[in-house]
């Protein structure tokens, strides 16, 4: 076991892991993060998705030992009135909902690397992001809606 410390949406949590722990496991076990969530356990669908720094991270994949000191954000340190969230709340993103924590995350990560991206753009940056139900329309509206709210043209 080892002792490491994760800043989870601007809290600092100090756990106690096995080497290896995969960080989605210590999120929701140990610190409570239910946004977080498991899909595919390989990486392949964007559930497990978190933000560290402005970086997406797969959790299923991560050892949580690679984040020790690592500032975390998941869906849970979002407030309601966030221009991605509200976006996605206002483009009917979501039926549901088990995805929409990976593609807000990874909206997020887009839009701080480009603010404008074109349609295509959006597509290919969310391409590893499943949603079984099937509102990628609504998805790629919410994005470009949220870069939109960022800067109008």
């Amino acid at each position: 076991m080892k002792r490491i410390t994760l800043v989870v949406n601007g809290v600092k949590h100090v756990v106690d892991v096995a080497d290896d722990a995969l960080l989605l496991d210590v999120l929701r076990e140990k610190v409570g993060t239910t946004s977080v969530r498991e899909g595919c356990g390989v990486g392949a669908c964007g559930a497990c998705t978190v933000l560290s720094g402005d970086m997406s991270v797969s959790s299923c994949l991560a050892l949580a030992v690679r984040y020790d000191g690592a500032e975390l954000t998941t869906a849970e340190g979002l407030d309601e009135n966030d221009d991605v969230v509200s976006s996605f709340v206002d483009c009917d993103a979501a039926q549901c909902g088990y995805c929409i924590p990976g593609f807000v995350l990874m909206s997020r990560e887009l839009l701080a690397e480009n603010p404008r991206p074109t349609e295509c753009e959006i597509t290919e940056h969310l391409e590893g992001n499943i949603c079984r139900c099937g509102t990628y329309p609504e998805i790629r509206k919410a994005v470009a809606s949220a870069a939109e709210r960022r800067s109008p043209r």
